[in-house]
Formats: structure tokens, C-alpha cells, sequence
């Protein structure tokens, strides 16, 4: 009991210390947002010292394995992970404080289907937190947190619960009756003082790493003397979590064992949207001074019945539901175009995108809102959130996007209405339909599973995924999304099932749309993500082909098990940049021959993103620019095709290198149909390029723009080497010239 004799004789040290109160500008009720989020900052700040600093942007910085910020911890994982430079900035904190924009749109945290079904879950919200780097720990951070919320918010300390960890004989580890007694010690009287087992309060940032006990304070909604102790964490919406108070003093080795941390750390946080509602004596948050000037708007601009609060079956038309999700996605939309994310087709713009769509779709469809209302939303949002400088360029974007998908979504509600009235009951929403509205108009799969669960109907997933698959056969270079299951892991020169966090590995999976580097082209980049979870993303670094399989390299973030479904993303840019450069190689090879005669042969190349190399046993190069740069003006189409390896031997003057082939193989012809080269002493193929080849190309030669030659030099007698680049590298060097 000695550090609650400290914690005594320091409580009695406090100086009362109390936050300004100004004139509310909205008439909920209770302290404005801006004052609470203004109130914890400065506590903290003045009271006890903390380094008070900025929100960081919420695109992950230094890490590719989000697509977002999702909570406040995310910018000091350095510190945690004791990778931080000593000599940097970050090293020097040891309290801070600060309010952090989150984004909770897929995953682990997968918050966007549950937006508008409920009263209490957003995909943007702000995390206030308070964080000791080896400095204090238990003691003082329990002691501010109930200084701040009883002396400063001035919450009814009655109505304040406190869960601590109840242990785990399984790891070895006893029930934390140091901050159980912390708490007493505060006066909360026992039956307010609650053990939970590991699932609730122990917190670990991944299946490897800094981890430990931590401490919840939770708020009953209800009050009025009782007890509601039976209520916390049994998932009641009057009982709920306000502040998570995270003691990191071990870290879990790769074996799962625990070994206690050299430094201890704090890591707290505590969701402003909830605290606000708690001082703002409201049971949602859609009630508070931080959604109801957006819910006004909204009802403004759409002239439809006010905002009620009603769920479930009590909203009638689901337009309660409709004014919270756009309320929720626009001050989304509007953090994440500030902090330089724009609707776009993958990764953290591919998500961005659904939530413009999903908010679109619930203006038009349930709210019969005009065209616009979702960037007249704007100025309310920025108003509130201090984003003033970006008003226009939000606007702008929003009302782009809204644009070009209100023409596809009134078309796609068109073909859903008419495709339900043709169908026979019980019967799952044809999906060849669902795929023409994918892949022809754009609409998210999630909008469309929304609309047709609005009509209680559902689409045949199996049927679906089939057709994506024939399509990703179809479309062969394209980066078609894939969806994948995990057969088995490389590891330690063995096959093993299941991998830790922070572990490389080779990833072998059931099927693929990765690029495996051969045939002189660099592989693939891109990522994988567990099916459903869209926050944590296993980067792909490289792909081989080894032993008739194809090995993706990656990294995990976390555990990766035989059996796991992923979703595949490739590298968009990289695979168009390879792509070009593949097909420059060939223009490149050509051109050499058409110059300096049949007696130039290929000896080698590479081709990556950046530029493609070939090497040829001759060193004159003359006019060999010229030749390249007139197949790409006529914008010659790139024709491909399989064949039997005895057929594609026949061709007039093929340009192949010594190696075996594959029996089909793949023919890549520029300008003149394959079939047309096939021809038995077809003269066709010996004007223009025709080659044996795997790698992916373009569809036409004009998309190559450019081709400039940077380098030659010679290897060896008789054998030359060129390093050239394409496109606006091409054009920077002729201006360089």
C-alpha cells in the first residue's frame, strides 16, 4: 500500500483548477464541443505538463500497412516498437498530449456498414489522448484521469465505473491489484471497481510487441443512484466505455511469451464524440453540437421531416439512417480531402470513394435531396472542424465525384427495380446484373448488397466471384481485383502453416493476379489484405515463380495462417509503367533489326518501372530512335494470343532468345493479328516486331509516348548494352538535350 500512501499525501497537494466557460454557439445543452476538446488539451498541457502536439494527417506516414490513422497510438509506434532514431524529435517526448483524427473504414475496425444502423458508430472521429514515454506511469495517469473527469468535467463520480485486468493463469500473469488499489485509493468505492479477463483489459498493438493491462472508465447514461456495475461491458448503449488507460509494460516475443519492457509507457484515449455526449447530458452522439448543425443542414437542403433519432423499424423509410450517414461520411470526406485523400480506385481513395458513394446514394434515393447537397454540406463541417482553408477545394471534389455517379446510380436503381419485378420469389439477385452495375457503372459492391438487402434479397456471391475470376482471365494484363485463399507459407527454407507479425514469408496462394518476375520483367508490387478487413495491409514486395508456384514475398503485420482468405491489389502504376517499358522493349528490338539487319540478336533484357535495358551483339545504334518513334505515332495495336509451341515456330524471321518455352506459348505481335502471322509463309510477320514472350504490355504502342535513349555501352566483344526510358522521362530528356 505504499504507492497509495504516495498518491494520498499528493492528492492533497492539488490545486483546484477549472476550465473556462464561454457562451455556447449551439443550444445543446451543457460545455460546446470545442470547449471539451479545448478543456483535456490544456489540463494536461498546464496542469501537468504535457508537450500539447498538432493532429497528425490521417494517411499513415512511414506506414504502408494502413490505409488510415485509426487511432491516436499510430504516430509514436516508433517509440513503442524502440525502432524511433535517437537523434530524432519524436525521441525527445516523454509526455504529450494531443487530439487525433481517426478513420475507421475497414478491418479490425470495420465501422462503415455499421454507419446510420445505430446512434454511435462514425467513421471519422477525434481520439483524445495522453501518453507517458518512460516517465510516469499507473499512479499519475489514473490520478489525472479522474482529476480531469470529476474536478475539471465535473461528472458525477456515482456514475463512474473502473474495469482493471483480473489476470491470466494461462500466460503467467496475476490480476493487476496495483491499479485496482490505485483506484480505491482515488475513493471509488469498490463496487465500482471491476476485473475483466484478457479479452477486454489487456491491450496489444499486434500478435508481436509492446503490450500490457489497461484500465477502462465507464459512464452510466442513466444515473439516479443504482448500481450498474452488472451493465459494464455487456455491450448496454446506457453503460458505456469513455477512456481506455493503456499501462505497455511487456512485450510478447515471437513464441507468445511476455518478458517485462526495460521502459514502461502510457497510452491512453478517450473518443471526444463520446465524451461530449456524456457532458452534454445526450444519449447519441448524432445529439451533440458536433453532428446537430449538420443534421440542421441536411434538413435544409432537403426540405424532407426533421432528424428524430429513430432506428431500426421505428425509422420508417430509413431516413433517420439516411441523415446519419451523410452527416458521418461528409466530415470523412471532408478530413481526408484536407489531409490529401481523394476518391480513387484503390487502397485508402478506393474506400474514400464508397463513402462519397454511400452518402450520394442515401441523399438521392432516401432523403430526395436536389443534386449538391452533399458539398453544401461543407462550410458546416469546416466551420466546425477549423478546416476553413480547404472549403472551396472540398466543395469542388465532393460535388466532381456526386456528379459522375448520380447519372449511374439513378440508371443502376433503374436496372435493380426492373430486374426484382422480373424475378421469382426466393430467388437470389442475378449476378450477371450485379456485375454490369460493378464493372460498367462504377457501383461499389457494398451499395449494391445495401440495396438489394433494402428489398430483402440477396445476390449470388458464388456466381459473382466466378465472374470476376473469367474476367480477370479475360482482361490478362489488367489489374483485376482477385480474391484468394492462403494453401500454405514459406519460412525458414520449410512450408509452414501459420506465420507471426513481423515475420517475411512467401505467400502461396490458390490463385493469383500478381506479375511473377520472368521472361526479363521486374514482378509486381502491390498488397494483400485479410477478406473484409481493409485497415491492415501485407505489402507484396516481390514475386517468383519456384517450382512450378508462384511466391509472393511479403512481410506480415500480423498473423497469417493456411486457409486465410485475402484480397489481392496489385500496383496499378507499376504494372502501366513495366507495361510500357515491355512493349518498348520489343518496338526497341525491332527497330535494331530493322536497321542494322537480321544479323542483330537479342542477347538480354530487363525491364522494370523505372527503365528498360537491352543488350544486342552490335554497337551501332543509328536511326534506331527514329524507327521506335514511328510505331509509336501510328499507335500500332498490340495483338497477343496463345498458341501451340509447334505452330508459333513457323513464323517468318520470329525474334526469340535461347531459352526453353512453354508448350502453348504466347505470341505478342505489333500491328498485324496473330492469325495473320501464323499464315504459312506469311510475309506480315517480317515486317514488324513478333516475339515469344509472358510479360504484360500494353494495348497499343501510341500509350509508349516516347522512347529516348540514355546510355550505351559496350559488355564484351561483339555485345552492346542500352538503357533507355519512355514517356515523361523521355520527354525530360530531350529537353535536358
Amino acid at each position: 500500500m505504499a504507492a497509495a500512501g504516495r498518491l494520498r499525501r499528493r492528492l492533497l497537494l492539488v490545486v483546484p483548477w477549472h476550465w473556462g466557460c464561454s457562451p455556447r454557439r449551439w443550444g445543446t445543452g451543457g460545455p460546446a464541443a470545442g470547449q471539451v476538446r479545448a478543456a483535456f488539451l490544456r489540463f494536461f498541457q498546464e496542469r501537468h505538463g504535457h508537450r500539447r502536439l498538432p493532429s497528425a494527417s490521417v494517411r499513415p506516414r512511414g506506414d504502408p500497412h494502413l490505409l488510415f490513422v485509426n487511432a491516436g497510438m499510430n504516430q509514436f509506434k516508433p517509440i513503442f516498437l524502440g525502432t524511433v532514431h535517437p537523434r530524432s524529435e519524436l525521441a525527445q517526448y516523454k509526455r504529450v498530449v494531443n487530439s487525433q483524427k481517426c478513420v475507421r473504414a475497414g478491418g479490425k475496425h470495420n465501422d462503415l456498414e455499421d454507419v446510420g444502423r445505430d446512434t454511435y458508430h462514425h467513421t471519422f472521429f477525434e481520439m483524445l489522448g495522453n501518453w507517458s514515454f518512460g516517465d510516469y506511469f499507473k499512479e499519475e495517469a489514473c490520478s489525472m484521469a479522474w482529476e480531469l473527469l470529476t474536478e475539471v468535467y465535473e461528472i458525477p463520480k456515482d456514475r463512474l465505473y473502473v474495469t482493471y485486468f483480473g489476470g491470466d493463469s494461462s500466460l503467467g500473469l496475476n490480476a493487476d491489484e496495483e491499479c485496482r488499489d490505485i483506484w480505491l485509493c482515488l475513493g471509488v468505492p469498490a463496487s465500482h471497481v471491476l476485473p475483466f479477463p484478457l479479452k477486454d483489459n489487456f491491450w496489444e498493438m499486434g500478435d508481436t510487441g509492446p503490450c500490457g493491462p489497461c484500465t477502462e472508465i465507464h459512464y452510466d447514461h442513466v444515473g439516479g443512484g443504482r448500481n450498474a456495475a452488472a451493465l459494464v461491458n455487456q455491450g448496454s448503449p446506457d453503460v458505456v466505455e469513455i477512456w481506455n488507460l493503456v499501462f505497455m509494460q511487456y512485450s510478447r516475443e515471437v513464441e507468445g511469451n511476455l518478458i517485462p519492457l526495460p521502459q514502461h509507457h502510457v497510452d491512453t484515449g478517450m473518443g471526444l464524440e463520446r465524451l461530449v455526449t456524456v457532458l452534454q447530458n445526450k444519449h447519441s452522439n448524432y445529439d451533440t453540437d458536433l453532428f446537430a448543425p449538420i443534421l440542421d443542414a441536411i434538413h435544409k437542403g432537403c426540405g424532407g421531416p426533421r432528424y428524430q433519432g429513430l432506428v431500426g423499424e421505428a425509422d420508417i423509410g430509413a431516413v433517420n439512417m439516411a441523415y446519419r450517414v451523410v452527416a458521418d461520411h461528409v466530415r470523412t470526406l471532408c478530413v481526408c480531402i484536407t489531409d490529401g485523400i481523394y476518391p480513387g480506385l484503390s487502397g485508402a481513395e478506393l474506400v474514400l470513394r464508397r463513402i462519397l458513394r454511400r452518402a450520394v446514394r442515401f441523399c438521392s434515393e432516401v432523403l430526395h435531396a436536389p443534386p449538391g447537397l452533399l458539398a453544401s454540406l461543407v462550410p458546416t463541417v469546416v466551420l466546425w472542424l477549423t478546416l476553413l482553408l480547404f472549403l472551396g477545394e472540398i466543395a469542388d471534389i465532393i460535388n466532381e465525384n456526386e456528379a459522375a455517379f448520380l447519372s449511374s446510380l439513378e440508371r443502376g436503381r433503374r436496372i435493380i427495380e426492373r430486374t426484382v419485378q422480373q424475378m421469382e420469389p426466393s430467388m437470389d439477385f442475378p449476378a450477371e446484373v450485379a456485375w454490369s452495375l460493378y464493372g460498367n457503372l462504377g457501383f461499389p459492391l457494398d451499395l449494391i448488397d445495401l440495396m438489394l438487402e433494402e428489398k430483402g434479397i440477396r445476390l449470388d456471391s458464388a456466381a459473382f466471384d466466378e465472374l470476376a475470376l473469367e474476367d480477370a482471365k479475360v482482361r490478362g494484363t489488367l489489374c483485376s481485383p482477385c480474391q484468394a485463399t492462403v494453401l500454405m507459407l514459406y519460412r525458414d527454407q520449410s512450408l509452414q502453416e501459420e506465420v507471426g507479425a513481423g515475420q517475411r514469408c512467401g505467400v502461396i496462394l490458390d490463385r493469383t493476379n500478381f506479375y511473377a518476375e520472368q521472361g526479363g520483367q521486374a514482378s509486381d508490387r502491390g498488397y494483400l489484405m485479410h477478406l473484409g478487413q481493409q485497415d491492415t495491409l501485407f505489402p507484396v514486395e516481390s514475386v517468383h515463380l519456384c517450382g512450378g508456384y508462384v511466391i509472393h514475398e511479403v512481410t506480415a503485420v500480423e498473423t497469417l495462417r493456411a486457409g486465410d482468405q485475402v484480397q489481392l491489389f496489385v500496383d496499378e502504376a507499376q504494372r502501366l509503367a513495366c507495361m510500357i517499358n515491355h512493349t518498348a522493349t520489343h518496338l526497341l528490338s525491332f527497330a535494331l533489326r530493322h536497321i542494322l539487319g537480321d544479323n542483330t540478336e537479342q542477347q538480354g533484357s530487363h525491364v522494370t518501372a523505372e527503365r528498360l535495358r537491352f543488350d544486342f551483339n552490335t554497337k551501332h545504334l543509328q536511326q534506331v530512335e527514329q524507327v521506335v518513334q514511328e510505331v509509336i505515332k501510328r499507335n500500332e495495336v498490340v495483338h497477343m494470343a496463345e498458341v501451340p509451341l509447334t505452330l508459333a515456330r513457323r513464323v517468318q524471321g520470329l525474334r526469340t532468345v535461347d531459352e526453353e518455352y512453354p508448350d502453348p506459348v504466347r505470341i505478342v505481335s505489333l500491328g498485324v493479328p496473330v492469325e495473320s502471322v501464323l499464315i504459312h509463309d506469311s510475309e506480315a510477320a517480317m515486317h514488324t516486331s513478333v516475339e515469344l514472350c509472358c510479360g504484360t504490355h500494353l494495348l497499343q504502342t501510341g500509350a509508349v509516348e516516347d522512347l529516348a535513349i540514355i546510355s550505351e555501352r559496350q559488355l564484351a566483344k561483339g555485345i552492346s548494352r542500352v538503357i533507355a526510358v519512355t514517356g515523361g522521362q523521355a520527354k525530360q530528356v530531350r529537353k535536358k538535350d
